[in-house]
């Protein structure tokens, strides 16, 4: 396993997964993607960080402490994604006068859910980037067989959004076949692959692997890279496990 770490990183605990052929980057909370060649990037593993994933995995967590700690969980993938966005320098006048040197985003980002789970994290992309457009997908199996590709069924993305960045959202990974189908539905609006984001919570090795290896340019963002990932995300965020 060839891992890239960031200074003030911790490291990766040793047999925890097995991923060959990429790199992974350790994100430090502020941190901007790398100058490397890897797209594959986590979030730095926090004691508050592992704290909101072992809420999130105990399944004994009620349903509104399991929604008010997701919350949490995705807010900070979210700000942390917004530091892959490209941005521009601008000054402006603080109101003593003083032109200060600083930054702004440059303009043609949006956000597009794949529901229902990944509606989930529009909430905080909203909370970050107020005006931001969300597109959504609906990609499901047709039938109880999971060994099939699931299909697109329904797609409502902003007109131009070939022109535009785009943050990924569904925020658990299993094998990877739903996201596989949402950024070839992407690829097929026009979209390249280095101007989309994937933004997800939980995430298997499998997963990576399809995406990374199907869409080498597609940069992922994520808390956790483990064999066992959380399952049932949408029912218990959205209450329909009950």
């Amino acid at each position: 396993m060839s891992v890239t770490m960031m200074a003030g990183t911790p490291p990766v605990r040793e047999g925890m997964f097995h991923l060959q052929g990429f790199n992974v980057d350790l994100l430090t909370p502020t941190s901007e993607l790398p100058d490397s060649k890897s797209n594959i990037c986590l979030i730095q593993c926090t004691g508050q960080v592992k704290w909101l994933q072992t809420i999130l995995r105990n399944k004994n967590t009620e349903h509104s402490d399991f929604v008010f700690y997701a919350d949490r969980l995705i807010r900070l993938v979210v700000e942390e994604a917004l530091n892959l966005l490209p941005t521009y320098n601008k000054s402006v006048i603080t109101p003593k006068g003083v032109e200060y040197d600083g930054k702004a985003f440059e303009r043609g980002n949006c956000g597009v859910s794949i529901v229902r789970s990944g509606e989930a994290m529009e909430k905080s992309l909203r909370e970050c980037c107020r005006s931001i457009r969300i597109g959504k997908m609906l990609i499901r199996h047709e039938d109880e067989n999971m060994a099939k590709q699931p299909k697109v069924i329904y797609v409502r993305l902003p007109n131009d959004i070939a022109k535009r960045n785009v943050l990924l959202m569904y925020p658990l990974m299993n094998t990877g076949g739903t996201i596989h189908q949402g950024i070839k539905e992407l690829k097929r609006s026009g979209v390249p692959e280095n101007a989309i984001i994937l933004l997800t919570l939980f995430v298997t090795p499998e997963a990576v692997q399809n995406i990374h290896i199907n869409f080498p340019e597609v940069r992922m963002l994520t808390t956790e890279i483990h064999p066992d990932a959380v399952l049932h995300f949408g029912e218990r965020y959205f209450g329909t496990d009950i």
